[in-house]
């Protein structure tokens, strides 16, 4: 059975629409939405009262279409504007890239907020995740994004875009076992046995945040930027461990869980709501 789990704060006018425009999607390019979901600050835990609606999708066409010599573009895009930015992912590409140890296809697998999807899907592309990924590929994706944003010009928002990979970060190192981390700040936040004074300065940062129109410049308080800046160095081991995993082990694992996505789902393009 399809999940949805759209939170009441959501605005629910922006949220027809955003069902609109995937049943849009799936009758214009005659594709079957696989997963839709909420990305973004909204579905990170973080989010201000003018916070954009990020939704994300991952997609396939009908099989037939991979056999074409001239296949069409493995992105999806929709009208982007200060609201609404919705646009998705074939899912070769997507399995082509967890298969790299890209983590953005496997957050949008984790987030709380479902537009629509199926969770057999969801669980299927979860455990093939967990089969293929490094724990070196992710811990190495979570520290370049929170270097590469903490080189940005300086905000308080810019402070949420750094702490969220960091705790990623944290969280890896707490669950020596896991691959996985979780998306959403809270969460992460709740599983990676930080101390009580940095634990209270990020929950006072994100109450400041729901209250406030996207803050402006400024940086963390000194008490989070220690934490961050050691948890970044710590984080630098994941830049010298060395590849675990057989590369080409990985590609067949990801050639069969393509061919078998294609082959056990329905060609039928999403429904209106």
């Amino acid at each position: 059975m399809p999940v949805r789990a759209v939170p009441e704060s959501l605005d629910s006018g922006v949220v027809a629409e955003i069902d609109r425009r995937l049943h849009s999607v799936g009758s214009a390019h005659d594709v079957t939405i696989l997963w839709a979901i909420e990305s973004g600050s909204r579905a990170w835990g973080f989010p201000s009262p003018d916070s954009d609606y990020d939704c994300r999708f991952l997609f396939a066409r009908p099989a037939d279409h991979y056999l074409s010599l001239w296949p069409d573009r493995d992105v999806i895009e929709t009208p982007l504007d200060e609201i609404f930015d919705v646009n998705g992912w074939d899912l070769a590409k997507a399995v082509k890239l967890v298969a790299k140890g890209n983590a953005t296809a496997i957050e949008w697998l984790r987030s709380p907020i479902i537009y629509e999807g199926s969770p057999t899907f969801r669980d299927d592309m979860l455990e093939f995740a967990e089969a293929v990924v490094e724990r070196a590929s992710i811990g190495r994706h979570y520290l370049h994004v929170a270097q590469q944003q903490k080189t940005g010009s300086p905000s308080l928002k810019r402070v949420f875009y750094v702490l969220r990979p960091v705790m990623a970060l944290r969280w890896l190192r707490v669950h020596p076992s896991a691959v996985i981390p979780p998306m959403d700040l809270p969460t992460l936040l709740a599983e990676s046995d930080v101390e009580r004074s940095v634990s209270d300065a990020i929950t006072d940062l994100v109450a400041a945040k729901a209250i406030t129109r996207e803050l402006g410049a400024g940086s963390a308080p000194p008490l989070l930027e220690r934490f961050i800046e050691e948890e970044l160095r710590l984080g630098e081991q994941f830049d010298q461990l060395p590849r675990e995993r057989d590369a080409a082990h990985v590609r067949r694992e990801a050639d069969r869980f393509f061919r078998t996505q294609l082959t056990t789902r329905p060609d039928t393009p999403a429904q209106p709501r």
